[in-house]
């Protein structure tokens, strides 16, 4: 086991890719000489060259473009929108190509494609590089979304993301780039998309989070704890596939189920949660389901406003309260 933070475990699982299977290649904005902009491929392009890590210019639609053909034509792509803020003008490659290939080829081209995009606040950088945006992607069928919120899972889940024949929409939380550090194996390691991880053991409630919400659930769980209310963390990791037998089990153990995600409340991924538990285990609950989640608004830049725009773990612990006082 080696310790790293999850920048250098999603950095790993480049290199890893990279070095076992010619056909994986890079491409994206400053990826290269810069080693992106948060350095997650830093050092790559002297390692595997200008053919396999590719600077592109500032055009998002034919990064996607490129990649997009590369994957039908036999290629594994990993393509790096430099911001997730900035993928909107891929949108129509993502929504009608790169999402549809398989379903309009009836079957006999796939599109083995990953998009990783760093999204989320925290990092005081304003409305303009901090927004979450996978609610929008979420609604799209063909697509597989996958968020982890540790070093491990990055490592694991993208290098499955890779070797998945499916276009695959990677989302890393910037703000646990550097914040977030864990053991991850010597020996290279493929996560299975599409299971979910109970972080910690309850009874009171089921907490359902996703990417840097997980950290904040754990924070609050132990607040929780020393008042003696232990609630059962769920980690998501893949947001489509969803995991809804891991948190069926919960609720039907707990009784209370609260959705907790950063990304704005109207519309969101909580929603659907929500509704597929109220549908599947109505009978099982003691309480109406609850969503914590931000507020319906653009990201702030000045400090002190960003800390209150994001629902963090005493928000959380408020929340739980008032969901086991119902």
């Amino acid at each position: 086991m080696a310790e790293l933070t999850l920048l250098e475990a999603v950095r790993l699982a480049l290199r890893e890719a990279l070095a076992a299977d010619e056909r994986v290649f890079l491409i994206g904005e400053d990826i290269g000489k810069r080693g992106g902009v948060f350095r997650a491929t830093e050092g790559l392009l002297a390692e595997f060259g200008p053919q396999r890590v590719i600077d592109a210019p500032i055009a998002e639609s034919a990064i996607v473009g490129i990649a997009l053909g590369a994957a039908a034509a036999g290629m594994r792509p990993v393509a790096e929108i430099q911001f997730a803020d900035y993928v909107h003008p891929a949108a129509d490659q993502i929504i009608n190509e790169v999402a549809k290939l398989r379903y309009r080829s009836h079957g006999a081209w796939g599109c083995p494609l990953v998009i990783r995009m760093p999204y989320g606040a925290g990092v005081r950088g304003g409305p303009y590089h901090s927004q979450s945006v996978e609610a929008l992607y979420f609604h799209i069928p063909g697509l597989k979304l996958v968020a982890p919120a540790t070093p491990r899972d990055a490592r694991g889940l993208l290098r499955a993301a890779i070797e998945d024949p499916d276009p695959v929409l990677f989302f890393e939380h910037k703000r646990l780039y550097r914040r977030v550090r864990g053991e991850v194996p010597d020996a290279p390691e493929c996560l299975p998309l599409g299971r979910a991880e109970v972080r910690r053991a309850g009874d009171r409630a089921t907490v359902v989070a996703y990417g840097a919400a997980v950290h904040e659930a754990l924070a609050a769980a132990d607040i929780l704890a020393a008042e003696g209310i232990a609630i059962e963390v769920i980690d998501l990791r893949t947001l489509v596939p969803l995991d809804l037998d891991t948190v069926l089990a919960s609720v039907r153990k707990t009784n209370r189920l609260l959705v907790y995600h950063e990304d704005t409340r109207r519309g969101g991924i909580g929603a659907e949660i929500a509704a597929a538990v109220t549908e599947a285990a109505f009978t099982d609950l003691d309480a109406p389901p609850m969503r914590l989640a931000a507020p319906d608004c653009h990201v702030p830049f000045a400090a002190s406003l960003e800390a209150a725009y994001l629902p963090l773990a005493p928000a959380l612990v408020a929340a739980v309260r008032t969901l086991l006082a119902y």
